[in-house]
């Protein structure tokens, strides 16, 4: 049975963006998928505001406290500095939070909350965390060669990556590892020779206290160096230049978008024909997400509803189809981090894993329960894993300022009720059932349902409905 027009917007709305507004509804079987890209697409062009709530932090990083060098500062001083940086991520992650629910520029959002994944950093500096992220949002559906060469010279990745420490006579290959293995080119495509001729030439790439970028010319070994076949006296910026210049490089981008966009088992073919396109248009962004998202493929059935929602996509997904206010808005971190996927806390350098690694027994039931949480204000005490690198004393804290772990929201219902207002009663559980699942069709356990659901009146029985229908395993999907 083929897709429903609604179902193949759903479908797009779920894959470059975060889901269908409440507002949407209405609309979703109204236009072509084609017309609803294009929309998409056009509203994202401008570029985005920058992210800012780390700026109060500036004056303390370049200062130091009270005007003393950070070299000079007492234990207790450097205390001070990194739990006023940990609460500026803590407002940063909100931040964006509320850009990827809010935003009309849903599809920019959406791929550098991938890119976010594609260049994982972990980095203690709210300021240079945020440089990051902003250097991804304005990129996202641009070049990749100018947001890769941006971010390998942004301070948050060579401090992650240990680039202060890589110097003429003492290279540190970490950087130039990753950067070949993670962000360009993907493992066995490289020698080891070439990581190590590599690092010669980042050597020098270096950053201010204050962020900025600067390079250290004394430290730079100017020595001929030879990687991957070409031989020159190179710097950083022309590795970078060489490792675009590899087909290799396209086809690993494109597969991993393939994975993240499309579905996770990967179709070689149009993986090639993507790679081919995306290499030959000089790494344009927005020209390879048209090909994923108006190729006729994209909406088979074999790629609906078959992908798992990150904790991210499932948070922001129920706030888009419940438009709430939440008065502790900390308590979202407690959830992503109980979920597993804590905005600028990556697990690794190579991001989150994804797909079903999201879901395990004891997961998937607190999953169930989120919608549910977050309607009734219901207290959940669960643990979420403890991972010290990750905790650095904000989540405790996060936990504290909730009161007992209770996400404390007032939902308006009104927009629901509004887009649903001319569905017939008796057909009310199918109509929300289409819009809340990705499934062809959608087998309902209608006896089930009404158990669960208040039919007092026609407003309890549609919120009733709404949130019992997200609290299924086929919620979890998209």
């Amino acid at each position: 049975m083929p897709a429903s027009i609604q179902l193949k917007n759903q479908h797009l709305l779920w894959r470059a963006g975060f889901g269908p507004a409440v507002e949407q509804w209405n609309d979703l079987d109204k236009v072509s998928p084609s017309k609803l890209y294009e929309a998409l697409e056009k509203a994202s062009r401008k570029e985005p505001m920058p992210l800012k709530v780390a700026t109060n932090f500036v004056e303390g990083l370049m200062n130091g406290v009270d005007g003393i060098r950070r070299t000079e500062m007492t234990q207790e001083q450097k205390q001070q500095l990194q739990k006023k940086s940990r609460e500026e991520i803590r407002n940063l992650n909100l931040e964006w939070l509320d850009e990827m629910v809010n935003s009309n520029q849903q599809l920019r959002e959406k791929l550098a909350f991938f890119f976010h994944g594609h260049f994982a950093c972990r980095n203690l500096n709210a300021l240079y965390q945020q440089d990051l992220v902003n250097i991804i949002r304005k990129n996202a559906l641009g070049n990749f060669g100018t947001m890769l060469k941006e971010v390998s010279r942004s301070a948050a990745m060579l401090a992650f990556l240990n680039n202060q420490q890589n110097r003429k006579q003492k290279p540190n290959e970490n950087f130039a590892r990753e950067v070949m293995e993670l962000f360009t080119m993907g493992r066995g495509n490289y020698t080891e020779k070439d990581i190590k001729e590599a690092a010669r030439a980042f050597t020098g790439w270096q950053f201010k206290l204050n962020g900025e970028f600067i390079f250290r010319e004394n430290l730079h070994d100017a020595g001929v160096k030879t990687v991957l076949g070409k031989t020159g006296n190179f710097d950083g910026n022309d590795v970078l230049d060489i490792l675009l210049e590899q087909k290799q490089t396209a086809t690993f981008i494109s597969t991993k978008l393939y994975r993240f966009f499309v579905n996770t088992e990967v179709d070689e073919q149009k993986v090639k024909w993507l790679a081919d396109r995306f290499y030959k248009s000089g790494y344009e962004i927005a020209a390879l997400l048209k090909d994923i998202f108006t190729s006729d493929w994209f909406y088979d059935q074999k790629n609906i509803g078959t992908r798992v929602k990150s904790p991210v996509d499932l948070l922001v997904g129920i706030r888009r189809s419940m438009p709430m206010q939440i008065e502790n808005e900390d308590a979202q971190l407690y959830l992503q981090k109980i979920l597993g996927q804590v905005l600028f806390y990556p697990p690794n350098v190579a991001g989150w894993p994804g797909g079903l690694n999201w879901i395990d027994s004891s997961s998937l039931m607190f999953r169930m329960r989120v919608p549910q949480l977050i309607a009734t204000k219901e207290a959940f005490n669960i643990r979420a894993k403890s991972d010290d690198d990750q905790e650095m004393g904000r989540m405790q804290q996060a936990g504290n300022k909730m009161g007992g772990r209770v996400l404390q929201t007032t939902i308006r219902w009104e927009p629901a009720m509004k887009q649903l207002e001319k569905v017939p009663r008796e057909n009310l559980l199918t109509s929300i059932a289409t819009l809340m699942w990705q499934t062809i069709p959608s087998p309902i356990n209608k006896q089930l349902m009404e158990k669960f659901t208040d039919a007092a009146s026609r407003e309890r029985y549609i919120q009733t409905t709404i949130i019992q229908l997200m609290c299924t395993p086929e919620y979890q999907m998209c």
